[in-house]
């Protein structure tokens, strides 16, 4: 899968899980673990690190750069601005443009990078014109600080009111197996040779159960629920390059394990049956 120009491979890796807790307030109380699962990631061939400044308040960003530093040629670094994290629980969009541009110039410190590969608008925030924090992006894009573009969050008509400011390469949207509310974001994404980044590519629900149509699949392929979950996912659209994240080094090995399973037409059908009733909500933000 390509991102504008970049080659960023089928199965990325989502660095907010390696934040210490599920509010992604502090950074992992065992950063030595969590260095070791960003470089077997690497090793084992994934090209897309996402991460956001409102992560850990920005030491995910800090802890991908002393994983990763100095970064590999093919290795796509992606990373978030426009909300702000005024307390544990709290995740308020910002969109102003001398807000986006801080934001924007403090990622590149904490990365140690002189370019963005891929940085995001993390929310819409609606009380500034879209054009006007397209723009702010669209500015840096000129100075050469950021690569390309991303949306993450938004509809069909706020990527084409993005994209007629200017280029927008990626959207980073909630998309599973079993919660498909932006299907024809992923569909209008395609259509236009965007990259389509779901994250939560795993949901959880009854659908994952034992005995469920999920494991049922995941038997016949001798895979797990998770993996056969990523690989309906890659079927879905060759446009979709999901991001899953984990703590562990042997869940990780496990996901990329699934770009290499094959569903079969019957199977994909009775996957895409699934009722998107099991969404997993156990965050409004990613």
């Amino acid at each position: 899968m390509r991102i504008g120009d970049l080659d960023a491979g089928r199965i990325g890796f989502g660095a907010m899980r390696l934040a210490a807790d599920g509010t992604v307030w502090e950074p992992p109380a065992d950063r030595a673990a969590a260095v070791a699962v960003l470089r077997r990631a690497v090793e084992l061939g994934v090209q897309l690190i996402d991460s956001s400044d409102a992560y850990a308040l920005g030491a995910n960003e800090e802890l991908i750069a002393e994983a990763l530093y100095p970064y590999a040629a093919d290795v796509v670094i992606a990373t978030k601005g426009g909300v702000t994290r005024p307390g544990r629980e709290e995740w308020i969009p910002l969109g102003r443009p001398e807000y986006l541009r801080q934001q924007a110039e403090l990622s590149l410190r904490r990365l140690r990078r002189d370019v963005i590969d891929l940085y995001y608008l993390h929310r819409v925030d609606p009380q500034v014109p879209l054009a006007d924090q397209v723009g702010a992006l669209a500015r840096l894009r000129e100075e050469g600080k950021i690569r390309h573009i991303g949306l993450s969050e938004v509809s069909v008509a706020q990527l084409e009111e993005a994209r007629a400011v200017a280029p927008v390469a990626a959207v980073q949207n909630l998309y599973n197996l079993t919660d498909r509310t932006h299907e024809q974001v992923l569909d209008h994404a395609a259509e236009h040779g965007l990259a389509f980044v779901p994250f939560f590519p795993i949901a959880v629900g009854e659908h994952a159960a034992p005995g469920g149509p999920l494991a049922e699949v995941a038997a016949e392929l001798g895979a797990t629920p998770a993996q056969t979950a990523l690989a309906w996912l890659l079927h879905r659209s060759p446009a979709v390059l999901p991001i899953p994240g984990t703590t562990s080094v042997a869940h990780l090995e496990e996901n990329v394990a699934a770009q290499r399973l094959t569903l079969t037409a019957g199977q994909y059908a009775r996957l895409d049956r699934l009722a998107a009733r099991d969404r997993d909500t156990t965050m409004t933000v990613r």
